[in-house]
């Protein structure tokens, strides 16, 4: 996975080299499993940080869709509050001008035709009722214009939270991924070429590890939109990886799988941590491709199995979108994202 650190380093030290102080005492010399492992805890520390701003976005785009919600609601409210208002002065009104100050009792004494009274009094009861039902509405309405005229500004007050949030967590990505550039920038190309080969032997281990203990999968046939999925990925090949990015041009590595499996049909969490968590978690044997494989303890990296062993993913700054040994992360597990089995599968 460090094949490509050469031309990278070549790009990193032209953004962050600077000239050092002719007296300054020379680093004390690292190994190259030190280095490594630096490197690689550094891309974690960087990936953790994404996967953070990323669900800090999904809760920004959540939360920026229901304060529309209810701005919509709150401006529908007034409007009925406008008409109920409307409706009780009209009746107020009415009141007013009817008035001849003879109670209904009076009225009814000195009637001509006291069923005919009778009739009109019935007729003003129902009218009385109208008028409780309007001011009642109108009652309501209030309440409920109130209501969420305090649900909307909790929702924006939360939305600004988040957003002041986001910027904290987009700043505290670039200085991680700064230190993975700054460190990249102080090797040379030897180094960086038996960094490479010593992670590429850990690789092809982790692989073999897999295949000795029976857990990589049998070729199973994906299901229709597991097949789509991994067209999606498989065509976004040599794409590079973007933090926070979902595409076309450039992908993180939940972005890719969100969007693989967005193509084929299906919404599924943007972030590798949601995906785990919400998803059906399957044994690492079962994989078929279109499947999920999740890496590192804290699931802040996920790949795409596509058959054979292997995974599409986008691994990390400075590198495309590729194919990759199943083993080149260490496996946290599997999830499933259609649970729609296919029919070669059928028992």
């Amino acid at each position: 996975m460090l094949a490509r650190l050469a031309c990278t380093t070549a790009l990193a030290a032209q953004a962050v080299l600077v000239p050092a102080p002719a007296a300054a005492v020379p680093a004390p010399q690292r190994s190259v499993s030190q280095l490594l492992t630096e490197l690689q805890q550094l891309y974690r520390q960087a990936e953790q940080a994404t996967e953070t701003y990323n669900a800090t976005a999904e809760q920004l785009k959540r939360r920026r869709a229901e304060v529309a919600r209810l701005d919509g609601e709150l401006a529908r409210a007034r409007l009925s509050l406008q008409d109920s208002r409307a409706d009780a002065g009209r009746l107020a009104r009415r009141q007013y001008q009817g008035t001849d100050g003879l109670g209904p009792y009076v009225r009814l004494l000195l009637a001509p035709d006291p069923q005919a009274a009778l009739d009109e009094g019935h007729v003003i009861g129902e009218l009385a009722r109208v008028r409780a039902r309007t001011v009642q509405r109108l009652a309501a309405t209030e309440r409920r214009r109130d209501t969420l005229a305090r649900a909307a500004r909790t929702a924006l007050d939360a939305q600004l939270t988040l957003a002041d949030q986001q910027k904290k967590q987009r700043d505290a990505v670039r200085q991680r991924l700064a230190g993975v550039e700054r460190l990249l920038a102080s090797l040379s190309p030897a180094q960086l070429a038996a960094v490479a080969a010593l992670e590429q032997r850990g690789v092809t281990a982790a692989q073999q590890k897999l295949a000795a203990s029976g857990s990589l999968p049998a070729n199973r046939p994906a299901s229709p939109e597991g097949a789509r999925a991994v067209r999606y990925a498989l065509y976004q090949l040599g794409k590079p990886y973007r933090w926070g990015a979902e595409g076309p041009g450039a992908y993180d590595c939940s972005g890719l799988t969100s969007q693989a499996w967005e193509y084929a049909g299906r919404s599924i969490p943007r972030t590798s941590q949601e995906q785990w968590q919400r998803l059906k978690r399957i044994p690492l044997g079962d994989l078929r491709p279109g499947d999920l494989v999740v890496y590192f303890p804290d699931a802040t990296h996920v790949a795409m199995y596509v058959g054979d062993g292997k995974v599409v993913q986008a691994p990390r700054p400075g590198a495309n979108v590729q194919l990759s040994p199943l083993a080149s992360n260490p496996v946290l597990g599997a999830v499933r994202p259609d649970a729609q089995a296919p029919a070669t599968d059928a028992r």
